[in-house]
């Protein structure tokens, strides 16, 4: 049976959070009721509004079981945050940053622009060693300043033992930077046991969020090690006093929103990030391992297709990559889009990501699609 917040069409499949995810119902609703709200209104509820933005940084910092709403920004999107970290700190040539071959361009392309300041970005092939930590640990040496990984792989569902990693970077005095895109609103997150300096995600994957609004999660002390490189009247200690002379940086993360917020967003995101936590992030992790475990296990045990994800990984993700055996990946993709099945083409094979919402049926029926046998047509339920 459908979940209640999620009437998505029966023409649809929907296994595409890892890419953007459909909204729930409450979100929807609380989009148009803002809008309205508006088109009478005006700003006339500002205030109203400037509580709900406290109440998503609340609600993000409890995600993150972050020490403090403090720690959280609200910034565009990821890469907008890695960048802030990738031209904020002060590097010197001769530094390195170390990373996997594995990620996604956005925890790429800003620390390979360092270059030109003689930062080497080094890419650690996850499976050249007994662990992928391992592959990164061998990497790293004296002039390490940074370590950046994502925490759960976009394309082979690789889930990284974050806790392990976080210890070696303080041990080490080396900056840990978490691309935590593909686990926010799919998997419980701790920042403090990860030892986190730098966390940040979009809020379109799994947390059912609108484009162009993410988190952007920062230490007191690593925040104090980026210089600011956009300015506004928003950064400011006192930010509406606006003949503020002299002025102050905003003490907490609020440092990295320089202009007006995005409010239309953060209803959105607020109402969806509300049906996670009322649910229960170990309930949804839960449910999501279940969901990709199954698939696993289908697309193992059926003689057309080849599991890609590690289906034997200690740590369990949400993503599961596989291809068939005889058909060309393009066909299948076609086939499944055709019939309704919304997954991605990636990491040389399908890339299916179930949310704690979706049934087996529909599970079932998506496997038949990707197999060619025929699918009988969906019952309303």
């Amino acid at each position: 049976m459908k979940h209640p917040e999620f009437p998505l069409t029966d023409e649809l499949i929907y296994l595409n959070h890892a890419a953007v995810a459909p909204w729930p119902t409450r979100t929807s609703e609380a989009v148009i009721q803002f809008a309205k709200q508006n088109s009478r209104y005006g700003s006339h509820f500002y205030l109203d509004w400037l509580k709900k933005e406290v109440e998503l940084r609340k609600q993000l910092q409890q995600l993150l079981n972050a020490p403090s709403a403090d720690d959280i920004a609200l910034v565009k999107n990821t890469s907008e945050a890695l960048s802030f970290v990738a031209y904020g700190l002060p590097w010197q040539s001769g530094d390195n940053i170390v990373s996997s071959n594995e990620e996604f361009p956005s925890n790429r392309l800003p620390w390979q622009s360092l270059s030109d300041q003689g930062v080497e970005f080094r890419q650690a092939d996850l499976a050249s060693a007994d662990t992928p930590e391992d592959a990164l640990f061998a990497l790293v040496d004296d002039n390490t300043r940074l370590l950046t990984i994502s925490s759960i792989q976009f394309a082979s569902g690789l889930r990284m033992d974050l806790q392990r990693i976080g210890e070696f970077c303080q041990r080490r005095g080396i900056l840990f930077c978490i691309d935590a895109i593909q686990s926010l609103g799919a998997v419980q997150f701790d920042v403090q046991a990860y030892k986190a300096d730098f966390v940040m995600a979009d809020g379109h994957k799994w947390m059912f969020g609108p484009e162009g609004l993410g988190v952007f999660f920062t230490t007191p002390k690593a925040r104090d090690q980026l210089k600011l490189t956009q300015y506004g009247w928003h950064m400011m200690k006192d930010t509406h006093n606006y003949e503020n002379q002299p002025w102050e940086i905003h003490p907490a993360a609020r440092r990295f929103e320089c202009g007006s917020p995005n409010m239309l967003g953060i209803h959105a995101l607020s109402a969806s990030l509300s049906l996670l936590l009322e649910t229960g992030m170990a309930a949804v992790e839960a449910r999501v391992i279940e969901n990709a475990k199954y698939l696993m296990d289908a697309i193992a045990g059926h003689d057309q297709f080849i599991l890609l994800s590690n289906r034997s990984s200690r740590l369990k993700s949400g993503i599961v990559t596989f291809k068939h055996r005889t058909q060309t990946n393009e066909a299948v993709y076609k086939q499944l889009q055709d019939n309704g099945v919304v997954c991605a083409l990636r990491g040389g094979g399908i890339r299916f990501s179930p949310h704690f919402h979706n049934t087996r049926e529909e599970m079932d029926r998506a496997l038949k699609v990707a197999s060619f046998e025929p699918v009988k047509p969906a019952t309303r339920s």
